[in-house]
């Protein structure tokens, strides 16, 4: 680990923390060529991007669907840093089944279309189904963004870059009239103007024809991979930077209008002054890096999964040119650098359950797996949990305070039982009807504060 002081004007960003790893990378599925984007659609499956055009379907046990969900390997450009880019599926896609992805078409511009899976087979998607929503036009091969997410709202967000030209010369960045360098919100539920897709209402821009009424943020150089915060539903953005810093930024979802800077800065250092607004408009990183640490940042997520607290509220990122994995605390902002890895680090990604994955664009997908200890006035001393091993029924007891909720999951991070404990110190907990194996007990008090213990069902 490295450590790493980030200093913006003449206040801390984050200062790392000397201490020990509290994670590692366990291989979970291979295979997959050049990832870049993996997401789950609210059940046990990922679903991988690969840069020439297909996406693939990974299972709870890490094997790899051969057929792919959808290929659209014949209407891509794969040249540079083209290709298919991004995949979200749609908040209710266990009913409607749509899906949408973000892919450089046969002209080089960035498409985002809807489809839909087949009725037949969840596995698969109906190539037919396409529908086109949003063309960004392209002026160069790289940095093209094309990361999608959809956000607490229920809005489709889309990541943007600044089409590869060195040091934004024309300032796009901060040219509101253009989507390139931006973050946009659209509404895919509710079209409206003639397009596929509605405009916010709250959007910055919304009914102002002067500018482009898609962005919800902008100033950013080639944002590679967006997420929110599944707990606090903060938005987070990776920028690659330019010259010399790789940023990280974190706002909380509802902050409109956004602007982070690019061209005027990179990172927290001066870049170009040239068309900036004040400097009080803008809003500066949170974290960032130099390029002595790493050159092409991959953004990630917060953990919020079960089979670990020593890494959670923690935000994930990685570095895809020299293999270096970082943490962000997301209260404090403290940074740590972690170089004992080696990885062209592509996506991460998060599955139903919030337990986190990285890829290499190598083809390996690695689970981040933490390690479990007990949390201060709430640990093995005042909570227990007996018999374990158990066979039919499990008590837990807190000496300490009442109890709020207990859930049991099984090793890879299924939810297979909850109940609310109403306040009281011990409740009881059937087992008899799960197969015999290790699970992970979480047990939350009335004061929020949680506690996980292994149990093993007989």
């Amino acid at each position: 680990m490295k450590k790493i002081t980030l200093t913006l004007l003449s206040f801390v960003l984050g200062i790392t923390s000397l201490c020990s790893q509290n994670f590692e990378l366990t291989v979970f599925a291979s295979g997959i060529t050049q990832p870049t984007h993996l997401v789950n659609a609210g059940d046990e499956r990922l679903f991988v991007a690969e840069k020439t055009g297909a996406i693939r379907v990974i299972n709870a046990d890490g094997t790899v669907n051969t057929t792919p969900f959808l290929d659209l390997s014949g209407q891509i450009t794969t040249n540079s840093e083209r290709g298919l880019l991004g995949i979200a599926f749609h908040p209710d896609y266990a009913n409607n089944g749509y899906f949408y992805v973000n892919y450089s078409d046969l002209n080089g511009d960035n498409q985002i279309s809807r489809f839909s899976v087949s009725t037949a087979d969840p596995d698969i998607a109906d190539p037919t189904s396409e529908l086109p929503l949003l063309d960004i036009t392209q002026t160069f091969s790289n940095h093209n963004g094309g990361c999608l997410a959809f956000g607490p709202d229920g809005y489709l967000y889309i990541s943007s870059g600044d089409g590869g030209e060195q040091g934004d010369p024309n300032n796009l960045a901060q040219n509101t009239e253009l989507l390139l360098e931006k973050i946009l919100r659209i509404d895919v539920d509710n079209p409206s103007g003639g397009n596929n897709y509605g405009i916010p209402a709250d959007n910055p821009f919304a009914g102002d024809p002067s500018n482009a009424q898609e962005i919800w943020a902008y100033g950013l150089r080639n944002p590679w991979k967006i997420s929110f915060d599944r707990d606090t539903g903060d938005f987070w953005v990776a920028d690659v930077g330019q010259n010399s810093v790789e940023e990280v930024n974190q706002v909380a979802s509802t902050e409109a209008g956004i602007n982070y800077g690019w061209h005027c800065f990179e990172g927290s250092d001066p870049y170009d002054s040239s068309g900036c607004p004040p400097q009080n408009e803008l809003t500066f990183p949170v974290a960032e890096y130099s390029h002595t640490e790493g050159f092409s940042i991959t953004g990630g997520y917060v953990y919020r999964g079960i089979l670990s607290n020593t890494i959670n509220n923690l935000y994930f990122f990685g570095d895809f040119g020299t293999g270096i994995i970082g943490t962000v605390d997301a209260t404090t902002s403290e940074m740590n650098i972690y170089d004992n890895f080696s990885g062209n680090w592509s996506t991460f990604g998060e599955d139903n359950q919030g337990e986190l994955y990285v890829a290499s664009y190598g083809g390996t997908i690695y689970k981040i797996t933490g390690f479990i200890i007990g949390t201060e006035d709430f640990n093995q001393e005042n909570v227990t949990l007996y018999p374990n091993p158990a066979d039919d029924v499990l008590t837990i007891n807190s000496s300490l305070q009442n109890l709020q909720r207990v859930a049991l999951f099984d090793i890879n991070g299924k939810k297979v039982k909850e109940i609310n404990a109403s306040n009281r110190q011990e409740v009881e907990l059937s087992v008899a009807q799960l197969n015999p194996g290790l699970y992970m007990v979480k047990i939350t008090s009335e004061k929020g504060q949680q506690h996980i213990e292994k149990l093993i069902v007989k």
